[in-house]
């Protein structure tokens, strides 16, 4: 078991159920129906993934997941029963990995559960060879050579490299390094990018890290 699912449902039957699906597929879970709980819970207990629901009293779903992005790459699938296309788009762009419309099937949750977990470690695998982070030092390596980074680009490759293959876009990534919400021209992290990519090509310069879509974003994608 590598952590905890924390079940974000304010519905305490439809919380119970999901968890004893959960349960039965191996997984450990934990509960919470008050939305203002969820991000002091999340930073102390560091869950392994988050079901969260749109709907919720006190805050809802998308504030929740913008906090929580703010610090954490920990996968999010959101819930909601508000179909509109725009919440669905609202809540992948904030960071969130999936989501699934209500009503819907404990067994669906089950399944993409372990497809968004599935597809962590798959992209850790494909990815992040030769691609050492340390967290708590601040510190890269890439096929043992040290890259000297700054907070900010730590930061940025970390989250990222977290998450291959996934579009971030600017004012995601602000939020990301900025969490006291300063005021920063978006074109600060085009420099940061620049730098950032800067330092990994000269330590492998065959490979391409960051790729930029353009009026989108960037993602970190080797190749």
């Amino acid at each position: 078991m590598n952590g905890i699912i924390l079940i974000v449902e304010d519905e305490v039957k439809l919380a119970t159920i999901l968890a004893d699906y959960l349960n039965q597929a191996g997984f450990e879970t934990y509960s919470l129906g008050d939305g203002l709980a969820v991000v002091p819970w999340v930073r102390q207990h560091q869950p392994q993934l988050i079901l969260l629901d749109l709907m919720l009293p006190g805050i809802s779903g998308l504030d929740i997941c913008r906090e929580i992005r703010s610090f954490s790459v920990v996968p999010i699938i959101m819930t909601t029963a508000r179909v509109e296309e725009i919440d669905r788009l609202l809540g992948l762009e904030l960071g969130a990995d999936d989501y699934i419309c209500k009503p819907f099937s404990p067994r669906e949750v089950v399944a993409r559960v372990k497809a968004v977990l599935r597809r962590g470690a798959d992209s850790g695998s494909d990815y992040l060879t030769g691609l050492v982070l340390d967290e708590l030092r601040y510190r890269a390596t890439l096929n043992g050579h040290d890259i000297d980074l700054t907070a900010v680009e730590f930061k940025l490759l970390n989250l990222m490299a977290a998450n291959p293959g996934r579009i971030y876009g600017r004012q995601q990534l602000m939020d990301h390094i900025y969490p006291d919400q300063r005021i920063v021209s978006d074109r600060t992290i085009d420099s940061h990018i620049k730098k950032l990519r800067k330092k990994l090509t000269a330590v492998s310069s065959e490979e391409e890290f960051i790729r930029s879509l353009y009026g989108v974003g960037y993602k970190f994608e080797p190749r």
